[in-house]
């Protein structure tokens, strides 16, 4: 995943606690902690987000652990392709932002795979039938021709998407009601329709909305300085005034609740 689209954010996770820390204090505290690849480390005691069922990272182990060749779309920083135990023998990593590209290097490139700096709108740089598993966690958008061609017949899609109106309580809260196009994208059976008309065979297909809880307002911050297309152009000075309000809100009547949409994808190229 990269930071050019909302691809999803987060691993948000960690225990509650009041803070006993300025307005001030948190959002500097926010503002000066660095925003590259998808650690969301940062978090923790901050601001929690339950994990989906299917338990994607280990699933995407599993498949690796038995495929010849791979491809992660929109690597990020490379964290999640990274937890595999067992990495195939050709593993090729795509990612947009040169921070994330950097990252991902560092944290591959140990592994044996090769990280492939290429603009997530672009063609994939791949020859056809390349490889038998792609593997996507949050894509900014699935390029499903594009996937269908990289795939050996017989070949798996399997991802974590981000759904529709994931974190849309943060995102209204700051730039108010959205329309329903754009809330409503990223529905799960529109991209069903859009993998099938490319060649896609559907093989499982599962949704879910996930409770997230902001605990201080410097959690608020850094969501909106990592995940930058929630609230575009977001920067403290511009929302000062929501933020203080929504910093008293916490105060007074505990965390900012929101909740994230995400959805499990696999399909297979036919063999014929």
């Amino acid at each position: 995943m990269n930071p050019t689209g909302p691809t999803n954010p987060t691993g948000i996770s960690g225990p509650s606690g009041p803070s006993t820390r300025t307005f001030r204090e948190l959002v500097d505290e926010a503002e000066a902690a660095p925003t590259d690849g998808w650690d969301f480390s940062w978090f923790a005691g901050r601001a929690t987000e339950e994990r989906p069922s299917w338990g994607y990272a280990r699933a995407m182990g599993e498949r690796l652990a038995r495929a010849g060749a791979a491809l992660d779309i929109q690597t990020g920083g490379g964290e999640v392709l990274a937890t595999a135990r067992e990495l195939p023998k050709l593993t090729v990593a795509t990612e947009g932002w040169p921070p994330n590209v950097a990252k991902a290097t560092a944290l591959l490139q140990p592994r044996g795979a090769v990280v492939v700096a290429t603009p997530e709108d672009a063609p994939l740089p791949f020859g056809d039938e390349a490889f038998d598993l792609v593997v996507s966690r949050h894509p900014v958008t699935p390029h499903w021709t594009e996937i269908v061609r990289v795939l050996r017949p017989g070949g798996t899609y399997f991802a974590q998407h981000v759904g529709p109106s994931s974190a849309y309580e943060v995102v209204e809260y700051f730039l108010g009601p959205q329309p329903d196009a754009q809330r409503n994208a990223r529905d799960p059976e529109r991209e069903r329709a859009g993998a099938e008309a490319a060649g896609l065979e559907i093989v499982d297909l599962r949704a879910e909305r996930l409770r997230m809880e902001f605990r201080d307002i410097g959690a608020v911050v850094h969501f909106l300085r990592k995940v930058v297309w929630m609230v575009p152009g977001f920067t403290v000075d511009q929302y000062r005034p929501q933020l203080l309000s929504l910093h008293e809100r916490i105060e007074a009547e505990g965390p900012f609740v929101a909740h994230s949409s995400r959805h499990l994808f696999e399909a297979r190229k036919p063999k014929a």
